[in-house]
């Protein structure tokens, strides 16, 4: 048995799940809606304030699914309830970040600023010029909008300038051996 599967979902305070009979899972709560359409050859019951995740038999297609399916269904929870955040922190001089409405300007070194616009359902601060939180309910979008702003700039191995995420281990190098 899958060991994230078999895993009840806990339906906090305010949060409301529905299943209809194409197997569509909505979830509703205090920051908004989502909803995932789900393999037909998986169960999703709602029993005692929990969602319960079944696959037919030990297929391998099916134990995989089963898994999936489990994790999808517990980030919309999570994510209608608290939302998810990942933080970012820009390194280098020069190298920086301000807030224009909906757009995001980064200074990254380059002959012009890169601009990017908020996607729908994501909102980004920047608290200080060095650091950018991303926001929002879906926790793919979430970490997809990072891994773009993050694309601009990498990390590098020798002066360690760049976006990372908060908390990243960058791997620096020797540089070049001096006389």
């Amino acid at each position: 048995m899958s060991r994230i599967g078999k895993l009840p979902i806990e339906i906090p305070q305010g949060v409301e799940v529905t299943v209809d009979e194409k197997n569509l899972v909505s979830v509703k709560g205090p920051l908004g809606t989502l909803s995932e359409q789900v393999d037909a050859k998986i169960t999703v019951k709602i029993e005692d304030n929990q969602v319960l995740v079944t696959r037919p038999n030990d297929n391998k297609v099916n134990r995989s699914l089963h898994g999936l399916y489990r994790a999808l269904i517990a980030n919309m929870v999570t994510g209608v309830a608290k939302g998810f955040e990942k933080r970012l922190q820009i390194v280098g001089v020069g190298y920086r970040a301000t807030k224009t409405g909906e757009n995001l300007d980064l200074q990254l070194g380059f002959s012009h600023p890169v601009v990017m616009k908020d996607p729908e359902g994501i909102v980004t601060e920047v608290p200080s010029q060095t650091e950018i939180i991303i926001k929002g309910i879906d926790k793919q979008l979430v970490g997809n909008y990072a891994a773009k702003i993050r694309d601009w700039r990498k990390p590098e191995p020798y002066k360690g300038k760049g976006i990372r995420y908060l908390g990243e281990n960058v791997r620096r190098k020797e540089g070049k051996a001096g006389k």
